[in-house]
C-alpha cells in the first residue's frame, strides 16, 4: 500500500515537472515568435497551450484522489497541497506565453516591437525561461536554496519591467501609442510569468521545511 502511495506521489511530481518544462518551452517559443515575427511559431504556442490545460486537470484530479483516498500527513500532505497550487500557477504561465503569441498573431505581418525594445524583451524572455526551468528543478529536488536564485532572476525581470516605463516616457519616443501599449502589456505578461514561477519555487521549499515564505502567493 505504501509503495503504491509513493509511486502516486512520484507520478504527481513528474506531472508538475513536465508542466514546468512545457511552460518554459512555450515562453521560449513565444519570445522567438515575438522577436522574429514568426506567425507559424506563434500559432504553435497557441495550439499547444491545450496540453498545459489538460495537464493541470489531470494533476488536480490525481491530487484530489490522493487527499480523499490516502489521507496524507506531514510532508506528503504539504506535497499534495503544493501540487494543487503549483498546477494552477503553471497553467497560468502557459496562458501568459499564449498571450505573447496571440499578440504576434494579432499584429502580423507587422513587427510588434520596435528595434529599440527587442534586446530588452529578449532578456525578459531568457529570464522567464530560466525561472520556469528553476521551478522544474525546485519541484524535482525541493531544495530551499533555489528560492534565492529564483528571487534574484525575478528581481532582474521586475527591473526590466519597471524601467520600460522610463523608456516609453522619453521625449524622443517615435513609435506611436499602439506600440507603447503593446510593449507594456507584453512586459506585464513576462513579469507575471516570473511571479508565478517564484511562487512555485517557494512552495516547493515549503515541502521540505514546513515554513512558507511571506512572499509566496
Amino acid at each position: 500500500m505504501r509503495n503504491s502511495f509513493n509511486e502516486r506521489l512520484d507520478h504527481l511530481v513528474g506531472q508538475l515537472v513536465n508542466m514546468s518544462q512545457l511552460a518554459a518551452i512555450a515562453m521560449r517559443d513565444a519570445t522567438d515568435a515575438l522577436l522574429t515575427c514568426d506567425l507559424a511559431l506563434a500559432e504553435r504556442v497557441i495550439t499547444d497551450d491545450r496540453m498545459v490545460d489538460l495537464a493541470r486537470s489531470t494533476c488536480e484530479s490525481d491530487a484530489h484522489l490522493l487527499l480523499a483516498l490516502q489521507a496524507p500527513v506531514a510532508g506528503d500532505l504539504r506535497l499534495v497541497i503544493t501540487a494543487l497550487h503549483s498546477a494552477e500557477s503553471l497553467e497560468r504561465m502557459g496562458d501568459l506565453a499564449q498571450h505573447v503569441a496571440e499578440t504576434v498573431r494579432r499584429r502580423y505581418p507587422r513587427q510588434v516591437l520596435p528595434t529599440v525594445l527587442r534586446p530588452r524583451f529578449e532578456a525578459m524572455g531568457a529570464l522567464a525561461v530560466t525561472l520556469a526551468e528553476t521551478a522544474a528543478d525546485a519541484i524535482r529536488t525541493r531544495e530551499p536554496e533555489l528560492t534565492g536564485y529564483a528571487a534574484e532572476a525575478d528581481g532582474e525581470l521586475n527591473d526590466l519591467h519597471r524601467s520600460l516605463f522610463a523608456v516609453l516616457d522619453y521625449q524622443d519616443w517615435a513609435h506611436g501609442v499602439g506600440s507603447a501599449v503593446d510593449a507594456v502589456q507584453l512586459s506585464q505578461y513576462y513579469e507575471r510569468f516570473g511571479d508565478h514561477a517564484v511562487s512555485i519555487v517557494r512552495r516547493s521549499g515549503f515541502i521540505t521545511t514546513g515554513t512558507m515564505s511571506r512572499e509566496a502567493s
